[in-house]
């Protein structure tokens, strides 16, 4: 409990805009305990739990880790707006996990390229999306490849060389990005595009602001698992 309580509780008050004295206050703990537990020093019991989720407006279970959402909702498949398309639909041949996964990705990239949007900046555009494209490329070709039977014709880029490349190339994408938010090219991008918060996001995009959510908590557990 201690890492993700720590971690959500830090992430409340900044997104509050208070001190940790003023929120040590208005809880009714000194503002070294409640130091302690934004470290992740000190555990606190569950009576505190539910007072500070009671301050920020919050669920126990989304302090605690367990939701994405901030009210603690669970989410089903069939509870994520579609994105629309082609493809959209409640399952894919009867299988729910692709479709969720499919409606986490789509309805995420909504909300970033709405920002990309906003900020107007070929710099920022460009490679975001061309990272993004790789990406996706790069799944392509190693599902492609895991049949032997396709034929190696369809890409052009040589099955010996474009694992290394297009790494490269992801690589060269992100930095292109990162140069271009550092202002070394030119003026830095305007940051109000890339302003968000939790509760922000929630606002602006009730329909989507839950994928989104969820595919950072799925990431970042993939992520600690990885690490271990």
């Amino acid at each position: 409990m201690a890492v993700e309580f720590s971690r959500v509780i830090t992430l409340l008050r900044k997104e509050r805009g208070i001190t940790q004295k003023q929120a040590a206050a208005d809880l009714g703990i000194s503002q070294a305990q409640l130091s302690h537990y934004e470290k992740g020093i000190r555990e606190c019991g569950l009576d505190f739990v539910v007072q500070v989720a009671d301050y920020y407006g919050v669920s126990c279970d989304y302090l605690l880790g367990r939701s994405a959402e901030r009210n603690g909702q669970t989410i089903t498949v069939e509870e994520l707006p579609d994105a629309g398309g082609s493809t959209s639909g409640s399952v894919y041949h009867g299988s729910v996990l692709p479709t969720m996964y499919k409606k986490l990705i789509e309805n995420s990239l909504d909300i970033l390229f709405d920002r990309l949007d906003r900020c107007k900046d070929k710099r920022i555009v460009v490679p975001v999306s061309r990272y993004l494209m790789l990406a996706v490329y790069r799944m392509f070709r190693l599902l492609h490849r895991a049949a032997p039977g396709n034929v190696a014709g369809m890409f052009r880029v040589s099955s010996a060389r474009w694992e290394k490349e297009t790494d490269a190339a992801m690589c060269l994408q992100e930095s292109e990005l990162n140069a271009a938010l550092a202002g070394e090219e030119g003026t830095r991008p305007d940051p109000a595009a890339f302003e968000m918060t939790t509760e922000s996001l929630a606002r602006e995009y009730p329909r989507h602001a839950t994928s989104l959510m969820n595919l950072i908590k799925n990431s970042e557990e993939t992520i600690g698992n990885n690490a271990h």
